[in-house]
């Protein structure tokens, strides 16, 4: 039956119900938590929170399996919904427990972050407001977290997820991560942490111990090699982050203070206002590079310290760390809809996520619109009985997410495997 979606508000009831019983994918989401095709504590044990109409929020939700979850959300029609950890029992049995027992025991290792947070350095949009060109802030956060997290710390099942409106996160399923206990989690969030501070606060970067001239983690320097080209990009070229006197005062503070480079530089730009972001960073480089030619190396490595700490600070991934670090924190889930935007959270590619636009993000009214042009009888249905998602949009998102989703399964089933075959050779 076509569903009327004109002038509907994206988290209506009649619109939200549509959305569950016709687009939501049940099925790989219920394989992704619970890595594999019976349900497990991964699934049973683990904690739901549903968002209701006028705000009434439930949580310790638990389900037998799949089916289970897909009646109860049918049922309760919620706006949202935010996945937690699994728990030492079902977490709907906790009034039963006593007290103490309900105890968070694996989740994901997850990673949120947020648009606000680069406020004060992107120039195109403020506050909820997101476009394609302050998503290169998020693309280049992607890039680098996405290579540190894989190369670095070995993890394999990362899923990026846009966020619906400002920002994107990230799942880590791997047996290693989900095991971290919350003194491990915040152990790694605190390495990966390295934009610190209000936005009162100039100074962001501080990782070259108490007298702020080591030499930066090697891992932080393979970092700084991914974002230097992400920084001409986005910052000097589109952003154009120092083109007004305040916002190149904030440059200048963020370097050494001397007559030779800051002060001459100073001088220069205010004699020159309508110069670029990236020629008034080029006079910089020319102005530290001289340093160098007239020998006064110990002055030429602060500078260029500080130039590096510069680039980390304007791009490196300005990451929510108190999301990472207990397990017991709830995170929205994949695929619900974002009741301010009506966009759908689905997965990005890491690696193109330099050319993801989240203002073509599909709606959901826009989707059910798709499923009211349905034909009754579809060419592409004869042969199979098609899901409705894949008469829309989210077909490749969904596509996206089963890719991923069989890969968790397949690490999955070798370890279980690989466990038994253990046992089975013990004495």
């Amino acid at each position: 039956m076509p569903v009327a979606v004109k002038d509907e508000v994206p988290s209506s009831p009649q619109v939200m119900n549509a959305f569950y019983r016709r687009l939501f994918p049940y099925r790989p989401f219920f394989l992704w938590l619970n890595q594999d095709h019976v349900p497990a504590k991964l699934f049973t044990h683990r904690e739901f929170a549903f968002t209701l109409a006028g705000d009434i929020y439930i949580r310790y939700n638990s389900f037998h399996s799949a089916d289970d979850f897909k009646k109860e959300v049918l049922r309760l029609n919620p706006s949202r919904f935010e996945i937690g950890p699994q728990y030492s029992a079902r977490p709907r049995d906790r009034k039963t427990l006593a007290a103490g027992a309900l105890q968070p025991q694996r989740r994901e290792l997850v990673f949120d972050i947020d648009m606000t947070d680069y406020d004060e350095i992107r120039t195109c949009c403020s506050d909820k407001k997101i476009c394609r060109r302050c998503w290169g802030y998020i693309a280049a956060a992607v890039k680098v977290l996405d290579h540190t997290l894989r190369e670095t710390f070995g993890f394999r099942h990362l899923l990026w997820v846009y966020s619906g409106r400002r920002g994107i996160h990230c799942w880590i399923s791997d047996a290693a991560a989900l095991d971290l206990n919350d003194d491990q989690r915040k152990s790694l969030v605190t390495f990966l942490e390295v934009v610190k501070g209000s936005s009162q606060q100039a100074k962001k970067v501080n990782v070259r111990g108490g007298r702020d001239d080591a030499e930066l983690h090697p891992v932080l320097k393979e970092s700084l090699d991914v974002l230097k080209p992400e920084f001409v990009r986005v910052c000097l070229r589109d952003q154009d982050c120092f083109r007004t006197e305040r916002q190149w005062e904030a440059l200048l503070s963020l370097l050494p203070q001397d007559r030779e480079v800051s002060s001459a530089l100073r001088s220069q730009w205010q004699s020159q206002p309508d110069l670029s972001s990236e020629e008034r960073w080029l006079a910089l480089v020319g102005a530290v590079g001289e340093l160098k030619k007239n020998g006064k190396i110990a002055l030429f490595h602060k500078y260029e310290k500080a130039m590096e700490d510069v680039i980390l600070q304007y791009t490196y991934p300005r990451i929510d760390a108190e999301v990472s670090k207990h397990r017991n924190h709830l995170l929205k889930s994949p695929f619900v809809v974002h009741p301010g935007t009506g966009r759908v959270c689905v997965p990005v590619n890491p690696a193109l996520a330099e050319e993801f636009d989240p203002e073509t993000v599909p709606t959901v009214g826009e989707l059910l619109h798709e499923l009211n042009g349905i034909p009754a009888e579809s060419e592409e249905a004869k042969g199979r009985k098609m899901e409705d998602y894949e008469h829309t949009a989210l077909k490749p998102y969904v596509d996206m997410f089963e890719k991923h989703v069989a890969a968790v399964l397949r690490d999955a089933r070798m370890s279980r495997k690989s466990v038994i075959k253990e046992e089975s050779t013990e004495f």
